[in-house]
């Protein structure tokens, strides 16, 4: 089932033409992972999914992105609904000045859910999820601030998946940290999938060959090649691709 259906996405910051004629389609229940160089466009197209850059003034998008069969810039679109829908994990972790319970129950609470039962449930699961329960259940009333960066990076994907989200973006979401909590990070996405479709933008090519199914391979605000992660990585079709990815440049 395509879960993400980009057609003919260009998309502008004022005059600068940054994503130019991209098409792609992203099934669910499975993992994607953007690369390319600093500057390419990969986390631009990414946030377009949650309509993130519709923050920054002075762009503009032409074509259509379509999230399970809907064009998410129609007019009638409620941004607030589609970003429950598509959970983002960010670079930095950016856990809120909150306990570690508030910072993963926060969605609920905005949200309008009053349930204290099912608020902790959830916050649980959540916790469970991102393999930090058993690290945090007796801190639950500790500043998120105490944990480290690994552990803060996983209570923001925890607080990304109490909203139960069907999509999970995640921008470089391991590049402050180090190997250990990344490698964690990296197991995460693979069990995750199996319940959310996962696009992640890296600059780790080894990283986006551990976890991900499909490849996208980005120049210039140009889409060059997508396709089969192990193709993209020992057969790739073009000639930019296997130049950067055999480190020739980029």
């Amino acid at each position: 089932m395509i879960k993400i259906d980009a057609q003919n996405v260009d998309f502008y910051y004022g005059s600068f033409h940054a994503l130019k004629n991209i098409s792609m389609q992203i099934e669910a229940n499975t993992s994607v992972a953007f690369i390319g160089p600093s500057g390419c466009g990969k986390s631009t197209f990414l946030r377009l999914f949650n309509r993130m850059n519709d923050l920054i003034p002075d762009t503009r998008l032409e074509g259509k992105i379509f999230i399970d069969g809907h064009n998410i810039y129609d007019k009638g679109v409620k941004v607030d609904t589609l970003r429950k829908d598509v959970g983002m994990v960010f670079q930095k972790p950016n856990p809120f000045p909150k306990t570690i319970f508030e910072n993963v129950a926060y969605g609920l609470r905005v949200n309008g859910v009053k349930d204290k039962d099912y608020i902790e449930e959830t916050v649980i699961k959540s916790l469970k999820q991102v393999v930090l329960w058993d690290e945090v259940k007796d801190k639950l009333k500790d500043s998120a601030f105490a944990l480290s960066g690994g552990q803060q990076q996983r209570l923001c994907i925890a607080r990304a998946l109490a909203i139960s989200p069907s999509i999970l973006l995640m921008d470089e979401p391991t590049s402050a940290l180090d190997p250990i909590s990344t490698s964690k990070i990296e197991d995460l996405v693979h069990e995750l999938k199996k319940d959310y479709t996962i696009v992640i933008v890296t600059h780790n090519m080894q990283q986006a060959a551990r976890v991900s199914d499909k490849t996208g391979y980005f120049y210039l605000g140009e889409l060059i090649e997508y396709g089969e992660t192990r193709k993209i990585f020992t057969n790739p079709e073009k000639e930019s691709t296997q130049n950067y990815i055999t480190g020739r440049f980029g």
